[in-house]
C-alpha cells in the first residue's frame, strides 16, 4: 500500500481536533505558513532536547514532536512519520489484544 504525504496531514488534523481548545488554537497558529521560522526553531529545539533526554525535564517525547513539527516544512518526512505512526498503532493493538487474552 502506498502512503501519501496528505495522510500525515490528515492525521495531524484529526489529532489536533482532540486537543483542548487553547492547544488547538496554538497548533493552528503554529501550522500557518507564515510561521515558518518559528516552527523551524521550535522543531530544532525539540529535536535537540530529545537527543539530550538524559537530562531532567528533557525527554524522548521531544524528538518525535520535533520531527512532526519539522514535517510541516519538509515533505520528505511525512511518509516515514505516517509509516511509523501506523506501526505504533499496530503494535499498540497487538499489545492490547494480548493483554485482554491474558487478563480478560
Amino acid at each position: 500500500m502506498t502512503i501519501r504525504p496528505e495522510e500525515w496531514d490528515a492525521r495531524v488534523a484529526r489529532l489536533s481536533e482532540k486537543l483542548p481548545t487553547r492547544l488547538q488554537k496554538a497548533v493552528a497558529w503554529l501550522r500557518e505558513p507564515s510561521r515558518l521560522w518559528i516552527r523551524l526553531g521550535a522543531s530544532v529545539l525539540l529535536i535537540l532536547g530529545g537527543i539530550f533526554s538524559i537530562l531532567p525535564v528533557l525527554g524522548l517525547w521531544m524528538l518525535p514532536l520535533g520531527l512532526a513539527l519539522l514535517a510541516q516544512d519538509v515533505p520528505g518526512l511525512k511518509v516515514p512519520l505516517e509509516r511509523a505512526a501506523r506501526w505504533i498503532e499496530r503494535m499498540a493493538a497487538r499489545v492490547a489484544a494480548a493483554w485482554r487474552r491474558r487478563f480478560g
